[in-house]
């Protein structure tokens, strides 16, 4: 038994340390793995509000792009979600205004696209 909890413990604090963030929230690490949340960096607005997203890069490529809650009209942002969203995996984290917003939901694409700005800034300054 004493070995399963050695074992146990040494996992929790190799896990534990691995595991990084900084001191305001904003990023996190897991090894080069790294994950911006936008909500407290950025305030562009949408057509309703805010579009906060995380951003997950490694290696300075985007690995993905999330929305998180906010208060668009859900046909439009879904769009958004569905269109534009995955067209930023695999981007360099510096190429992603090569990204095109959807027409029809202009005005919250171009909240998203504000808001990855945000988190490569942040990255940039950070990592």
């Amino acid at each position: 038994m004493k070995g399963i909890i050695s074992i146990a413990t040494a996992l929790f604090l190799l896990v534990g340390c691995s595991s990084q963030e900084t001191d305001d929230g904003v990023m996190s690490s897991k090894g080069k793995v790294y994950t911006i949340n936008t909500t407290t960096i950025c305030n562009a607005r949408g057509y309703h509000g805010t579009t906060p997203i995380t951003v997950t890069v490694r290696k300075n490529r985007i690995v993905s792009v999330e929305a998180l809650p906010n208060h668009e009209t859900p046909r439009f942002f879904d769009s958004v979600k569905k269109y534009m969203l995955p067209k930023f995996k695999d981007v360099k984290f510096k190429d992603y205004a090569t990204v095109d917003c959807v027409s029809g939901a202009t005005i919250s694409s171009k909240s998203v696209r504000e808001n990855i700005k945000a988190a490569y800034d942040y990255y940039t300054k950070h990592k």
